[in-house]
């Protein structure tokens, strides 16, 4: 087995990272990593239902879309992350526990009470420390779980808070449960990096540890992944499935209520109520606003020379946009 300390804290990177090697790697994989603050989603979610755009658009917040299905998930230095790649996959389906017993081994060494809970995550006491997903490529299996080892809990729920009323679509749901960091529950204080140190030692028992990180034209072939795919709008959004949303939003110029259907990130249709007032027919607007992205920047642009006044008196483009998301 190779063990990697990959030292990147670029999301992007590191989500190509774990693509790259699992579909090229030479021998099983164990590495540890963190990332920046960032909104990580499950394959099959729409991202959208998933976050608060507000909250990340204004906070510069990175949202990536993964390999793995399952929920979305906040990131933050205070997390850890370990992915396993097994090149021989044996058996049919999905079989965490296999994956998630050295972590908890190496936990239990350090004097925490942990267990295997559900699903897919990891406890202590009842409470979630650590949530697990799992992706297969051909004969190849990738597990990654997240360790929330001092990680800013009060950042989750505003990354990933969401009115569930909004949108109607089939995509995958979090579930939020109560969470809780490894750091509180240590017999004595440690670093974030002790504790990542600690951990591949553990991990790695036995095992000639080598040199743990990166080769150079690895990171180059895994930086071209990155930026041709986990950097995209078309991955990390434009693959949502099909949904809906309805909106409704008070403005200065009366009540806005939109509802959109969007397939494959753009708009596929579109209708705009309310009480508003306008001197030219909405149903331009509409049309208007059909094939193009679901996203802000680019209704921004295709609305940059539309006189939005002659529409919706007295709604101003940034009342507008907000009332699309």
């Amino acid at each position: 087995m190779r063990f990697i300390h990959n030292t990147s804290t670029d999301p992007a990177f590191n989500l190509a990272c774990e693509e790259w090697l699992l579909k090229h790697s030479e021998e099983d994989v164990f590495m540890l990593w963190r990332n920046a603050p960032a909104v990580i989603v499950g394959r099959n979610q729409n991202t959208l239902s998933q976050i608060d755009e507000e909250f990340v658009r204004t906070r510069k917040i990175p949202v990536i879309r993964r390999l793995s299905g399952g929920g979305a998930m906040f990131h933050d230095l205070g997390n850890i992350n370990f992915t396993f790649i097994d090149l021989k996959r044996s058996g049919e389906g999905l079989d965490f526990r296999r994956f998630t017993e050295p972590i908890l081994d190496a936990l239990r060494h350090m004097g925490v009470p942990c267990e295997f809970d559900g699903r897919n995550d990891l406890v202590i006491k009842g409470q979630k420390f650590s949530g697990n997903a799992q992706h297969i490529h051909q004969n190849r299996v990738l597990h990654h779980g997240t360790l929330l080892f001092s990680s800013q809990i009060a950042d989750l729920s505003g990354a990933l808070r969401v009115d569930p009323e909004k949108y109607r679509d089939k995509a995958v749901k979090s579930v939020r449960k109560r969470v809780t960091n490894i750091a509180s529950h240590l017999p004595e204080p440690m670093s974030v990096d002790r504790f990542l140190n600690r951990l591949m030692a553990h991990v790695a028992t036995g095992a000639d540890r080598g040199d743990m990180s990166l080769a150079q034209e690895e990171i180059r072939a895994v930086e071209t992944l990155a930026e041709e795919k986990y950097r995209t709008w078309e991955w990390n959004f434009g693959y949502s499935p099909q949904y809906g949303l309805i909106r409704k939003n008070r403005t200065p110029g009366g009540l806005l209520e939109v509802h959109l259907d969007v397939n494959r990130g753009e708009i596929a249709a579109v209708r705009l109520f309310g009480d508003y007032f306008g001197s030219r027919d909405v149903g331009e607007l509409e049309a208007l606003l059909r094939g193009c992205r679901h996203e802000r920047e680019a209704l921004r642009l295709r609305l940059a020379d539309l006189p939005l006044e002659q529409y919706l008196r007295d709604v101003t483009m940034d009342d507008f946009l907000d009332s699309l998301f």
